[in-house]
Order: structure tokens, then sequence, then C-alpha cells
């Protein structure tokens, strides 16, 4: 009974610190995760950068996976280059073990103050302080981890069964490094692992030399986690982690026969038994990282050999027969098919657009300009193919439908222009320069763009169906759209006006982006405008005639 009460409480403590690591990393993304994203990404412009940017990115998010699939993504856009990614990372396993010797040191009497602290600032209003709020209640709970951790295994220090285990790995040093290892991937942390340690060599059980077999084994295992959560992501995202798990496994395969030489060296010198778990892993990863450092070329290579290039994906039109060319409605219907799909890419690139935006997240935004290019592609084939179609005579009817779908291409390709250059490009501004927009405003953009949305779907089914009631409701949601874009723009002068913070740094793009929503919608309800016109109930002009002599 007293056993399964201590792995209770042992249990429990870890439960406890990986929760306050994730507290840690919540509030930290909530507070700054924009600026850190921003210096990461602008920080591998150098070597010494690169390796500052990643040690910084770490500590304060408290998880050097985090800072990996940062990485990563950041190198599926083609932000960073390879070698700088591993230079990245290496000061990213730096900044983990700076963050275990720093734990370490015996603050863990500052947790009810932080813990305390954290919730005044959670009262506050703006999200930054909320999130510095949160981050202050996780470091609090991470020094209470410890603290219990202590407790926990105090009644460990007399228990035969732990002395008989740990004799057993002290005699199977591999497979020591490989439990550790295991512990370090299910927990997705090895700075849970290394307190883990830290807490069993205070027991006094441990040796010295297993100490330091253990923490290779946490390194080791740390480095995972980010390698399966690439597994599905593009070759250049996975040869970043897959890199730095090269890199560890041959520090670890290094390292391990000279455990027992190191141990004996160590126990020479005047430093702290309780502590060698931290300094033995800020150690190897300060000395991993000074040995590889000149090799990162080298180690980039390997993981381009290692992880072949992604196969060439068929960005072709799927529809056009070139067979069915001689059966004109076939044709048609094949060509339909074609800018359908057109309109879908379009809708994946608003769809990310505005999740970019609402989450204040550039990541949304890396396919914008691969979809935006198969859009264009696709108008091109879509095109000739009408226009061969055009060569074999069509009659008045099929002539209109083709001449129907080519412009719908053409607007589809130019709203993909302007959801590239114009949305897409002002929201990348807006997340890389830390600008907010007043709630007003936001949520005035908002609006537009998830009735941009709407309005591009129900513009698939009027091309689709030929639909005249829904041709006549798109045509007028075009005046409740100016509507809006109109009323955004007087509410955002009035701001101005009221000299309102947000509003003035961030008026070019509130304006901007009011205005290309207005181009984009503009382009959908032209899919009305044959239907309408078809029936009749389209005018050539809205200009009033002026009476002679008047």
């Amino acid at each position: 009974m007293q056993s399964t009460i201590v792995i209770i409480n042992l249990f429990g403590a870890v439960a406890l610190l990986l929760f306050g690591l994730a507290q840690v990393k919540d509030g930290v993304t909530r507070a700054f995760g924009t600026r850190l994203k921003t210096g990461l990404a602008r920080g591998t412009s150098s070597t010494l950068r690169s390796f500052v940017s990643g040690l910084v990115a770490t500590i304060a998010l408290q998880s050097s996976t985090a800072t990996a699939l940062t990485l990563a993504s950041f190198a599926e856009r083609g932000m960073v280059r390879p070698r700088m990614a591993q230079i990245v990372l290496l000061g990213a396993n730096v900044g983990t073990a700076v963050t275990a010797w720093l734990v370490a040191t015996g603050i863990e009497w500052l947790s009810p103050l932080l813990i305390l602290i954290g919730l005044v600032m959670l009262r506050g209003a703006s999200p930054a302080r909320k999130g510095g709020g949160t981050a202050m209640i996780g470091v609090g709970l991470m020094l209470l981890s410890l603290h219990l951790l202590g407790l926990a295994t105090e009644p460990m220090r007399q228990s035969p069964a732990l002395a008989a285990f740990i004799g057993l790995l002290d005699d199977a040093w591999p497979v020591a490094l490989i439990l550790s290892a295991v512990l370090a991937f299910i927990s997705s942390s090895s700075l849970a692992v290394v307190v883990l340690i830290l807490s069993l060599a205070s027991t006094g059980n441990v040796s010295a030399g297993l100490v330091i077999v253990l923490i290779l084994g946490a390194n080791l295992g740390g480095a995972i986690p980010p390698v399966v959560a690439t597994l599905s992501a593009p070759a250049a995202a996975r040869r970043i982690t897959l890199g730095n798990l090269v890199t560890r496994g041959i520090g670890c395969a290094i390292a391990l026969p000279l455990a027992g030489p190191v141990a004996d060296a160590v126990q020479a010198l005047p430093l702290s038994p309780e502590k060698l778990p931290v300094d033995a892993h800020l150690a190897f990863n300060i000395l991993l990282a000074l040995v590889v450092f000149p090799f990162s070329a080298q180690v980039s290579r390997l993981a381009a050999r290692l992880v072949p290039d992604d196969p060439q994906r068929d960005d072709g039109p799927r529809f056009l027969d070139q067979d069915a060319l001689d059966n004109p409605v076939m044709a048609l219907a094949n060509a339909t098919r074609e800018v359908l799909g057109v309109g879908d890419t379009i809708e994946r690139m608003l769809i990310r657009t505005e999740n970019a935006f609402k989450r204040n997240d550039i990541a949304p935004l890396a396919d914008i300009a691969g979809l935006e290019s198969r859009v264009d592609h696709l108008h091109q084939d879509v095109k000739l193919y009408l226009s061969e179609l055009g060569r074999t005579g069509l009659d008045a009817e099929n002539a209109r439908r083709s001449i129907a779908i080519i412009d719908y291409a053409i607007n589809l390709e130019h709203i993909g222009d302007i959801i590239e250059k114009g949305i897409a490009e002002q929201v990348r501004k807006k997340i890389a320069h830390g600008l907010k927009f007043s709630d007003d405003g936001f949520d005035e953009l908002q609006v537009l763009l998830s009735l941009t949305v709407d309005n591009l779907r129900t513009a698939q089914t009027i091309f689709q169906t030929g639909d005249l009631a829904l041709a006549r409701q798109l045509m007028e949601i075009k005046v409740e759209v100016r509507r809006l874009e109109k009323r955004s723009a007087e509410k955002h002068l009035e701001r101005l006006r009221d000299g309102r913070l947000e509003s003035l740094q961030t008026s070019s793009l509130h304006l901007d982006m009011l205005r290309d929503l207005k181009r984009i919608n503009a382009h959908i309800v032209s899919v009305a405008h044959p239907i309408l016109d078809d029936s009749g109930a389209l005018i050539e002009s809205r200009l009033r005639l002026a009476e002679p002599g008047a």
C-alpha cells in the first residue's frame, strides 16, 4: 500500500510538472506568440543569431518540441535555410537544458508567490497580460511540482525494490538509456524526465554514471516527438526534425561509452551530486552544439539524403478530356467541372486567409502562393480547351455557355491574384509587425470576410445550376457588401478622428482590405450577370439619362 501511494504521488507530481509546462507554453504563445514566431523567422540570417533565436524561443516556450515544429513550418514554406534550421535547434536543445538548470536552483519557495501574481494578472483586460498571468501560474506549478517530487521520492531513499531496480539499470546502461528515451517520448518532454532523474538522484541511490546515461536517454527521447509530429509533413519539414534526431543520436552514441570515465572525473570535482542531472544535461547540449555547429551544413545534407524529395503533384486539369471536343455538350460539362474545381481552390485560399486573420497565425498563409499558381494554370487550360472547342463551330446557346465559363474562370483568376497579392499580404504584414486592429475594426473585417466566403459558395451553385432566384439574391448581396464596406470605412475614419491608437497603426491595412474584399465580391457577383441578362432582368447601365435640354 505504501509503495502504491509513493508511485501515485510521484506520477502526480510529474503530471503537475507537465501541466505547468503546458500552461507556460500556452500563456507565452498568447502573450508573445506572434513576436516569438516573427523573431524566430527573422533570427536566422546568421549562425549566431540562429543559435540565440532557438535558445530564447525555447526558454520562453519551455518546449524544444514547440520550437522544432514552428521551425519545421518555416522550412516547409522556404522561410529558413536547412543549415540555419539545424543551428536553431542546437540553440533550442541548450535552451531546454538551461531551463532545467534554472528550475533546479532551489527556488521552489517562490511557487505560491508566482501563482498569486499570475492570478492577479489574469484579471487584466489585455490578452498579453492574461497570457503572462497564465505563464506565471505555469512556472509556479512547475516549481511546486519539484517540491512534490522531493516529497514523493523521500520514502524511496530506503526502498529495497528501488535499489534493486537501479542496480539492474546500472548493470545495463543501454537499457537504461532506452528506458529514459521512452519516458521522454511518452511525456513529450525531456525536461520532465530530467526533473524526474533529478529527484531520483537526490535519494543517493543512483550512481553518477547511471545519471549521465539516463540524461543521454532523455535527450534522445526528447527529439522523437517532433519527428513523429511531422511524419505527414512535406520533406522540407521532416528533414529539419530528423536532422535534430540524428544529431542527438550520434551525440548519445559517442557519449555512452564515455559515461563511466566522465562520471569518475565528475566525482573528483567540487560539484553537488544532487545537481549532477541538470549539470550533465547542460554540459551535454553545450558540447553537442560546439561540436556540431561547424558541421551543420553536413547534417542538413545528410537529412536531405535520408528524406527524399516529395513526389511532384499533378496540378494539371482533371476533366478537360480532349476526346470530348467532338461533343460540345460533354466538353462544356467537362469545362464546368474543371472551373468548379478552380472555385473550390479559391475557397480554400479565402478560408486560409480568414483563419490567419482570426487566429493571428501566419501558418495558414503558407499554401496561398501554390494554390494561386494552380488557379492560374487551370484558368489558362480551360481557356485553351474552350478555344479549341470553338473552332468546331457552336450553336448560339453553347457559344453563350462557353463565354460564361471563360468569364467565370477569368474572374476566379482575378480573385486569386487579389487574395495572394492583396488580402493575404496585408494579413501577413499585420502578423509580422505585431499590429492589432481595434475590436470594432476587427469585427467589421471579419464579417466581410465571412460574407465573402458565403458569396463564393453561392456563386459556385449559381454557376453550376443557373438558378435565377439565387442570381437575384447574389446581386442583392452585392448591395449589402457595398453598404458594409462604406459603413466600415466611415466608422474607421471616425476612430481615426477619435485618435484610436489601433486604428492609426492599421489604417492603411484596414482600408486596403476593405477595397480588396469589395473587388473580390464584384468578381464573385459577375457569375450572375449572364443569367440575369438572359432573363431580361439586367439593364445595361445604372446611369439615369438626363432629359434633353435639361
